[in-house]
């Protein structure tokens, strides 16, 4: 009996398809989440780059730029570095520019993250309406406002007393933001490898809301 049980190879392939199955599986799961996790890469990429673009034709978040490039020679270049950078970001629900909340605009920040949807004081992303422009939020799903750093420079455009303030460079990167794993996630723990920062970078322009 022993011999016999010993040499029988019933349910064998039952065994044999159980682990090729895992093994199947896995390497499913695994194109699925990379895939998604492209998806991602590609939903960031262009969430900056629409961030950029809102900004450079929107009023600054950044209240104090307008006034900070010198004045002491009108129709002067404003040098590079003539006044220090303005780094515009949440840290939580609190807004604020080079750590400052009086010089940051909730408002204007807002049209950066939602577009021309209407402002709330979250992370809500509104449905576009007829004739709205879309916000960072409506490429990226699940971005939050304390993700977005929005940084105004001099790198030397524009002159002084220029109408409107100075010109900046103007850069939009994200942060702290992982991606999201689904099956691999259970099964490997892929739920802590942080998205590489991505910026883009674009000149200013007449920076005011009701620019096109």
């Amino acid at each position: 009996m022993i011999r016999r049980f010993a040499k029988s190879e019933d349910g064998a392939a039952m065994v044999e398809m159980t682990i090729v199955s895992s093994l199947l599986f896995a390497l499913v799961f695994g194109f699925v989440d990379f895939g998604y996790a492209f998806y991602q890469w590609n939903a960031a990429t262009k969430a900056v780059q629409i961030g950029a673009r809102l900004a450079s034709i929107s009023n600054p978040v950044a209240t104090g730029l307008a006034t900070a490039a010198p004045t002491t020679t009108p129709g002067a270049p404003v040098a590079e570095g003539a006044y220090p950078a303005f780094v515009c970001k949440y840290t939580g629900n609190a807004g604020a520019c080079n750590g400052d909340a009086t010089k940051f605009s909730a408002a204007d920040f807002s049209r950066i993250f939602r577009g021309d949807t209407a402002f709330t004081n979250d992370n809500t992303c509104p449905a576009l309406g007829a004739n709205q422009r879309p916000g960072m939020c409506h490429f990226f799903s699940g971005l939050h406002r304390d993700n977005v750093v929005i940084t105004y420079t001099a790198t030397g455009l524009g002159y002084q007393t220029r109408q409107g303030g100075p010109v900046p460079t103007i850069t939009v990167n994200l942060q702290n933001i992982t991606f999201q794993f689904f099956f691999l996630k259970g099964l490997m723990g892929f739920n802590n490898i942080a998205m590489p920062s991505m910026l883009s970078t674009v000149t200013g322009e007449d920076l005011k809301s009701t620019a096109s």
